[in-house]
């Protein structure tokens, strides 16, 4: 616990109000000591608490405060927004699917032409209802229409968010990409932290405790799969492109987080290397 303030060696309850809560949390939070002291004592003789107990119960209040604030903080820290922004995608790309299949199923009773997908359900909230039934189904489509509309903004949310919170991480893998990876690893510095054997397979967690039982074999890849690099690579040597681009996220995330600044030059040596690992079967099929 952190306890010198500005009155010196006194405590970080020096010349506090005992009902103050924010001011207590700031002191504990941002103070320090050069050494430890009899506090609780220095509390009842500066006449802050009536006594040990007291000074305890403040000290608890304080600390709590300090850490709801750290917590308010964390969750409003650019990386966090992220990481909501892409849950709330996913979860709104499920529920908007999800949603227009039942819409299609429900429209063939009352549409001699039924279609699927968002475009039939945008198609429908632009018709006129003429029966109960028939309002019900537009009611209905504009739901989707709205959520799909809500999917696509939040990934322009996204596009726009993660170049600047994350620019090398978001440059090598795109901005949706580089999200998910934030969100499967809890954040930014979680990610700058994480190895690039880690990184590899994020996403592939079922698969890899499935080979950790001995049930299946290692997996090569996780959700990096979606990447060019990786999907458009010939499948006997996605497992080098893999690690090559792990590898280099990894770099970008730990660049991302202690530095925040633009190097190309990490992007242009995966290109490279990228491209070293196609050449191996350059004319071969499968390409």
């Amino acid at each position: 616990m952190t306890e010198q303030t500005p009155a010196g060696d006194a405590g970080w309850f020096a010349a506090l109000d005992a009902d103050d809560v924010e001011a207590a949390a700031a002191r504990v939070r941002d103070g320090e000591a050069e050494s430890p002291a009899d506090w609780p004592s220095r509390a009842v003789d500066a006449g802050f608490a009536a006594d040990e107990d007291d000074y305890y119960d403040a000290l608890h209040e304080a600390t709590v405060a300090a850490t709801r604030r750290a917590v308010r903080e964390r969750e409003r820290a650019s990386d966090r927004q992220v990481v909501h922004a892409v849950r709330a995608m996913d979860d709104l790309t499920a529920s908007t699917n999800e949603l227009a299949e039942r819409l299609s199923e429900w429209a063939g009773a009352i549409d001699d032409d039924p279609g699927t997908g968002v475009e039939y359900a945008r198609e429908l909230a632009a018709r006129d209802p003429g029966s109960d039934a028939e309002r019900r189904v537009v009611s209905l489509a504009r739901r989707v229409r709205d959520l799909a509309d809500e999917r696509d903004a939040t990934r322009e949310f996204l596009e726009r968010q993660v170049p600047a919170v994350a620019p090398n991480l978001a440059s090598m893998a795109g901005p949706v990409l580089a999200a998910r990876l934030m969100e499967l690893a809890g954040g930014l510095e979680a990610l700058a932290k994480t190895s690039s054997s880690t990184v590899q397979v994020l996403g592939a967690e079922d698969a890899l405790f499935a080979h950790l039982r001995g049930n299946a074999p290692s997996p090569k890849h996780g959700v990096i799969y979606t990447h060019e690099y990786v999907r458009g690579t010939h499948p006997d040597e996605r497992g080098s492109a893999a690690r090559a681009l792990a590898g280099k996220l990894t770099i970008g995330a730990r660049i991302d987080h202690y530095s925040g600044d633009y190097r190309p030059d990490v992007e242009r040596e995966l290109d490279e290397r990228i491209e070293t690992i196609r050449a191996r079967h350059a004319g071969g099929d499968g390409e």
